[in-house]
């Protein structure tokens, strides 16, 4: 399905979260991360907020500004053709004014959904009234633009201590409120228990996106626990980096070239951004 406006992308956005067959988002940094994984046929893209701060030479959690990631993502949405949703961190400021602001950019930059999170002072959680007025905020910008904004809420009750039931009762009950706010996916962190995903999926009220590391179950089985989005955030990045560092090491200590046979051709990579006829 080949889509044109950003309202279409959005929209289109919107449909590929299904509940038992998620979206999978192998999340991008970069123009040319964002066409690799883009000819690799996935029908929308994601950066990761991390990721895009690393190579801009800052550490996650804000410290990039606001305008530095917008102009980020606007790179990887000039040459891609598919959805994209930006991670946004915290909307780059506490109210809901911020939030509209930062919507505002996202559409500017060429972004069919966003997401970001309820994280508030070290250690605590955003206020759930003040979180959602900031997804309203959120969503009436994208009315007020002519783009409905795919909003992924993030919490981050699972990043905090206490009982696994009680972070599963927390983030449904945050949950439900992002969704009745206008939310359209409730982005759960740090979640990779079978039993919580699948109580986490059965009553938050609308489609869940699990974050996914090595100890996370595979696509198929979170598909059955009622999944609708998987995100990686930065372990695509950082897996990358992981090689690079290793022929790094191999060049300084062995004097060898053996990482330039694995490769993508400078002729493929240069393809990847000449317009098709």
């Amino acid at each position: 399905m080949q889509v044109t406006t950003l309202s279409e992308k959005a929209e289109r956005l919107r449909q590929l979260h299904q509940r038992g067959n998620p979206l999978v988002l192998f999340n991008v940094w970069d123009a040319v991360s964002a066409r690799i994984v883009e000819e690799l046929g996935y029908p929308a893209l994601a950066t990761g907020s991390a990721a895009v701060a690393w190579t801009q030479g800052y550490p996650d959690g804000e410290h990039i500004s606001r305008d530095g990631m917008l102009a980020a993502v606007a790179r990887i949405a000039r040459v891609v053709t598919v959805p994209l949703s930006a991670d946004l961190e915290g909307a780059y400021g506490r109210t809901a004014a911020d939030a509209a602001a930062t919507a505002r950019g996202a559409i500017e930059a060429g972004a069919a959904g966003l997401n970001f999170e309820d994280a508030g002072e070290p250690g605590h959680l955003l206020d759930l009234d003040l979180q959602c007025e900031r997804i309203e905020a959120m969503v009436e910008m994208g009315k007020r633009l002519g783009v409905p904004l795919v909003i992924n809420a993030r919490t981050d009750v699972f990043l905090h201590g206490g009982e696994m039931e009680s972070r599963v009762d927390e983030a449904i009950r945050r949950g439900n409120r992002f969704l009745r706010a206008g939310a359209d996916c409730v982005f759960v962190l740090g979640v990779s228990d079978e039993t919580a995903i699948a109580r986490l999926a059965a009553q938050i009220q609308g489609p869940i996106n699990v974050f996914a590391t090595a100890k996370t179950p595979p696509v198929k089985r979170l598909a059955e626990l009622g999944v609708a989005r998987v995100s990686v955030g930065p372990s695509g990045l950082a897996h990358a980096l992981a090689y690079v560092r290793r022929a790094a090491q191999r060049l300084r200590d062995e004097g060898t070239f053996d990482f330039a046979a694995d490769r993508i051709s400078g002729d493929e990579l240069d393809a990847l951004f000449v317009p098709k006829r």
